[in-house]
């Protein structure tokens, strides 16, 4: 086996020290939203004038609407007389195939095809809309009476001069844009394994089986690169930031040494042999949230604690069979452990004992496991493709607990799952089929409709995903090596 010879930096970017001044520089303008004129970074500024005049405006606007009354018309103001007509339409035309419910219908009349886009749209939006709904309206409009003008004149007491819209991610329909990808600059040549968000800077790294770890800084328009380090003979299985953003850590494909890449300081440093641990492999690894420790998972359902800060062995923890996934909880006090035979260990990470085990219902191989930042879901994905969704709570104290939820989207392995920080939102994915994504809504547990963009090819395989850290950008690491980049607008910054 050839060992890895020495790192050396990537051509076209920074220089080793000046990764320290990119990455703060990253770090000090990454929180602002965008609303208006381009800034610095791609980002938009609205002055103190522009914003109060829009704040005048939106107020007359309401006033308007208002002293308007009723909202709802009695009849249009115009009627074509070609639309009364029953005229058919040829559904054998690409753009109306695909609301075609049989062969044999090459014609609809247009009152018919008006009905199927509405079902569409209603299936799309899980269900009809408030404000599509004349009934409704009409209803509430005319059952208005006192006590109601009360209770709201007591709501208002409570929460002051105005209620505010809520901030709650809707359902059905994300809103979101596709950026150039995020290593435009510089993609990989192969398969990229790694795509993460800096925890504090206004970066993203990716890593791939072209030995090279590259860092750049997200504006959503440019994305410019920083910096690339190669690992001489040492393609990479994982690359990961510490929790303090100033190292990165990556694994090997067939290494049972891994590299520590300090940023601040512009050293590689190799690790080429942990004591106690004897595996001819190290690959796949996590990270604690809070710095403290790095767990390797080896063969045979070894699970190796580290000391982040020493990189040497704390403990061993073994789990019945072979171990293929593993997640800190957000306070770092325990790891969930998922077995190849679909069981989930969790551990204490200060006694290093099982505290408890439970069945993944229905897993034949446990392929992936992630627990949500608030602690109130765990994520199994299995071989055949469920992803099941438990609660916390249920998972530390029943043995065969069931799902709130049974993802069943994807047709092939669930090999990647991941929550956004708000916990508002589950990527699941597959790495054995193309265009194989789905971001789930996790109040209501529905798919968004919009994701991936419908006839269009772009993804391919997923090998890895993220979210940014206030969830303003998702990005989707593919086997061509690119990092595609979506810029999720219902959050207004990085």
């Amino acid at each position: 086996m050839a060992q890895p010879g020495p790192a050396r930096p990537g051509s076209g970017g920074l220089g080793r020290g000046s990764v320290l001044t990119a990455v703060s520089a990253a770090r000090s303008s990454g929180s602002e939203p965008c609303p208006r004129s381009p800034g610095p970074f791609g980002c938009f500024q609205v002055t103190a004038a522009e914003g109060k005049g829009l704040q005048d405006e939106s107020s007359d606007s309401e006033g308007e609407n208002e002293a308007k009354g009723d909202l709802l018309p009695k009849k249009p103001a115009w009627v074509d007389e070609d639309d009364e007509a029953e005229e058919s339409v040829d559904m054998t035309h690409k753009y109306r195939k695909d609301f075609m419910k049989s062969d044999a219908e090459t014609t609809l009349t247009k009152k018919k095809l008006k009905k199927r886009l509405e079902e569409q749209f209603q299936q799309a939006m899980g269900g009809v809309p408030a404000w599509a709904d004349l009934e409704n309206r009409k209803k509430s409009k005319g059952t208005w009476s006192d006590s109601d003008s009360d209770e709201d004149d007591d709501l208002l007491r409570r929460t002051g001069s105005f209620v505010t819209h809520s901030e709650a991610l809707p359902r059905g329909i994300l809103k979101m844009s596709t950026c150039p990808p995020a290593n435009q600059e510089r993609f990989a040549n192969g398969k990229l394994v790694t795509v993460q968000f800096h925890p504090s800077a206004q970066v993203v790294m990716t890593a791939g089986h072209d030995r090279s770890v590259s860092l750049f800084q997200v504006d959503g328009i440019r994305n410019s690169k920083i910096q690339s380090i190669y690992l001489e003979s040492f393609p990479i299985y994982k690359a990961r930031f510490s929790v303090d953003g100033e190292q990165v850590i990556a694994t090997g494909t067939h290494h049972s040494m891994f590299f520590v890449y300090d940023m601040m300081a512009g050293n590689i440093i190799p690790i080429p042999k942990v004591r106690g641990v004897e595996e001819k492999f190290l690959r796949n690894f996590e990270l604690s949230p809070d710095g403290s420790f790095m767990l390797l998972i080896g063969t045979s359902g070894y699970l190796h604690l580290l000391s982040m800060k020493t990189k040497e062995l704390i403990s061993t923890m073994k789990v019945n069979g072979r171990c293929t996934a593993s997640a800190f909880t957000p306070d770092s006090s325990k790891i969930y452990s998922y077995s190849k035979e679909g069981e989930v260990f969790i551990w204490d990470v200060r006694s290093r004992k099982c505290l408890h085990k439970f069945e993944d219902e229905g897993s034949l191989e446990g392929k992936c496991i992630a627990v949500s930042k608030n602690n109130q879901y765990v994520a199994c994905g299995s071989s055949s493709g469920v992803v099941n969704l438990y609660t916390t709570d249920v998972c530390l104290k029943e043995n065969r607990p069931k799902p709130v939820k049974a993802i069943m989207n994807l047709v092939t392995s669930a090999t990647c799952v991941t929550f956004n920080p708000t916990t508002e939102i589950l990527a699941v994915a597959s790495r054995d089929t193309d265009e194989a994504v789905k971001l789930v809504h996790l109040p209501s547990y529905t798919v968004f409709s919009n994701f991936p963009v419908f006839r269009r090819k772009q993804i391919y395989l997923t090998q890895s995903m993220d979210f940014s850290p206030r969830s303003g950008y998702f990005s989707v690491a593919n086997n061509k090596g690119k990092a595609l980049l979506f810029r999720l607008k219902h959050y207004p910054s990085f």
